[in-house]
């Protein structure tokens, strides 16, 4: 280094680089190392769920797997741990669980392992046909949609990503750090894209593949409450954690202007599951006019999502069948239930107010 007053400016900028990015890399190596005095997790009788730690943007998760995950155990009733130490499974997936000291990954396998441990089903009033058909819209969703997605978030859309991403034990390079994260991503999604094929088309056929599924779960949703009818199921953990990638976390983007421009019933669908299984989820437009230009960006701020150390649903809400149990608003119906998310008969309830 004594000859660098003599190198050349790009030499200069070249080393001073390179020197910044050994330190990060060397910072994060040490993070990743370090032994850490952690809290003591028994899985006995209890679900452990590994994810990523939450995004700073109020959202609970920029992974469409971990949120379906999530969602899926709040729909399921089932009570659970959250547990954000940034490990990988063996297999080197994220979610994954432990449950009675067993690590189940994959969130196909971890829902079959619970259905058969615990006797869940979302999917018993689904029949064969009904089956197939959910079967197949999950893969189109989680192996196609997923990766239109994926190119968005860590590629097209990476700076708001960076925004959102939160890490732990950052310190003074958590910039820095956060930069060569997402830079790092953004690498391994557009080779892994690459390889699946999807990655080797130009950036306006990859979003006309996403708008082909968007506008696929909109029509399969059409004016249905849940996507296979008025009973949730599994599917419907997966397609909102996709879509609500699309709803809230990636700003100013196509997917976003889509849906919550012309595919709208998609927003819906998003926003019904997220008031009804995320009760501490306050979103900052929870009275959302759709292409609205009324707030602006200086106005945004977002509420750090709470986290329940157990989370069980029956101890969040009052039991849905329980009878005389509701007080009437302005966005409820004659029988208490709310019209925006409610299995109402629109029948039953038009010959209601035409009796008034």
């Amino acid at each position: 280094m004594a000859g660098l007053g003599s190198d050349p400016w790009w030499k200069k900028t070249l080393y001073l680089t390179g020197g910044a990015l050994l330190a990060a890399a060397a910072y994060l190596l040490h993070e990743l190392l370090v032994i850490r005095k952690q809290q003591e997790i028994d899985s006995k009788d209890a679900i452990i769920l590994h994810q990523f730690a939450r995004p700073n943007n109020g959202v609970p998760s920029l992974s469409p797997f971990c949120l379906k995950m999530e969602t899926y155990l709040r729909m399921a009733d089932l009570p659970y741990q959250n547990y954000f130490g940034g490990k990988l499974s063996a297999q080197g997936k994220m979610p994954w669980i432990e449950y009675n000291h067993e690590k189940v990954s994959g969130t196909e396998f971890i829902i079959d392992f619970l259905e058969e441990k615990l006797g869940v089903n979302l999917n018993k009033n689904l029949g064969p046909h009904e089956r197939a058909i959910s079967r197949a819209v999950t893969k189109m969703v989680e192996e196609h949609f997923y990766w239109t997605l994926a190119y968005c978030q860590w590629v097209d859309n990476l700076n708001e990503t960076r925004k959102m991403l939160s890490l732990s034990g950052g310190g003074p390079f958590s910039n820095l750090l956060r930069w060569v994260v997402c830079h790092i991503t953004k690498g391994i999604v557009k080779r892994e894209m690459h390889g699946h094929g999807i990655g080797r088309f130009s950036e306006e056929e990859i979003y006309m593949l996403m708008e082909k599924d968007m506008r696929s779960l909109a029509g399969l949703l059409g004016d249905k409450k849940y996507i296979m009818g008025p009973k949730l199921s599994t599917l419907d953990a997966t397609v909102f954690g996709h879509l609500a990638q699309a709803m809230w976390t990636l700003p100013g983007t196509r997917p976003e202007r889509l849906i919550k421009g012309e595919l709208i019933n998609l927003a819906m669908y998003c926003e019904r599951i997220r008031r009804k299984f995320w009760p501490e989820w306050h979103h900052d437009d929870d009275n959302t006019i759709y292409e609205s230009e009324e707030s602006s960006e200086g106005s945004k701020t977002h509420t750090p999502l709470l986290d329940f150390s157990f989370y069980s649903r029956t101890e969040t809400f009052e039991d849905e069948g329980a009878e005389n149990s509701f007080s009437r608003t302005p966005d409820t119906d004659f029988t208490g239930h709310s019209l925006f998310d409610s299995d109402v008969d629109m029948e039953d309830y038009t010959d209601h107010e035409q009796c008034k």
